[in-house]
């Protein structure tokens, strides 16, 4: 599982060449920062990516770069907190009539296995 704190510190360091890119599994982009590091482009868009890190939540970092998304669910352990929240937004989607009581509890009986 990736590390937030850990993506920040190699970005700020690091990312002028691409390194963070790579940490964060986004392996063609980290490709194009080292071809093009000499011209300093890179830099200058990783200094912005560093402050993009900072001020995003834990939650988006996670399910940006963890893939603990609970619609594209992997398998990966997901915290209670998101859990609530996630079942919250199904139960919403049942009500509204968007998906079948199977998938309904479908979905469900996934989220509660992660936990």
């Amino acid at each position: 599982m990736k590390s937030k704190s850990t993506a920040i510190v190699i970005c700020f360091f690091l990312g002028g060449i691409g390194i963070h890119k790579f940490y964060l599994g986004e392996n063609l982009a980290g490709l194009l920062y080292l071809l093009f590091c000499w011209t300093f482009i890179p830099s200058l868009i990783a200094f912005v990516e560093f402050f993009l890190l900072i001020f995003m939540s834990d939650s988006d970092f996670n399910i940006k770069y963890n893939k603990s998304t609970i619609e594209g669910y992997s398998g990966g352990a997901v915290s209670a907190q998101d859990a609530t929240r996630a079942l919250a937004d199904l139960k919403k989607l049942y009500d509204s009539g968007v998906i079948t009581a199977e998938e309904y509890e479908e979905k469900r009986q996934k989220l509660l296995k992660s936990l």
